[in-house]
């Protein structure tokens, strides 16, 4: 697998698949899931009611339309809250091993990734950086790219470092 690194907008990237940070209510929400939810329109919120009416448990992954977004799939995972607690850096993992397996089930050669809980909630950016890169480069897929594509110039930083490694 081809990893890569860009500092941009998730929602515009030409992928397969583009991996959603969300809420366990699965309903929307703000960062990069409100992002995600703006720009494919309704039908996601609508598919991910209808496929997940409980939600997901941090750390599980489950995939909707992508609505109007350029790409097939949103692959949702749900990161682990650190401001909430949630400090388990399993969980975290967890995140992108399950999304890399969601990938695989639809075939997705190629898959969009943010920069799971390093925002809104709180996981420490150099920490959260280095569980991404180490658990996608170490967890077997037949997606041909991963693709982290990264908000701010800090967060692109800090996942340089991580790869770099």
């Amino acid at each position: 697998m081809r990893l890569t690194l860009i500092q941009g907008d998730i929602t515009t990237q030409e992928v397969d698949a583009i991996v959603n940070a969300a809420n366990s209510r699965m309903r929307g929400g703000g960062g990069v899931d409100g992002a995600i939810h703006a720009a494919g329109g309704r039908a996601i919120l609508d598919d991910c009611v209808q496929r997940f009416p409980h939600g997901l448990p941090t750390g599980q992954a489950g995939w909707t339309t992508a609505g109007e977004l350029p790409a097939d799939w949103v692959i949702h995972v749900v990161g682990p809250n650190w401001n909430a607690g949630q400090r388990d850096p399993s969980l975290l993992a967890a995140c992108y091993r399950n999304a890399l397996a969601v990938a695989d089930e639809l075939s997705a050669q190629t898959m969009a990734i943010p920069a799971v809980s390093a925002g809104i909630y709180g996981w420490p950016l150099e920490d959260a950086a280095r569980i991404a890169v180490e658990t996608v480069r170490s967890t077997p897929s037949k997606v041909e790219e991963a693709r982290f594509v990264l908000f701010s110039k800090e967060i692109h930083a800090a996942f340089e470092a991580a790869a770099a490694e």
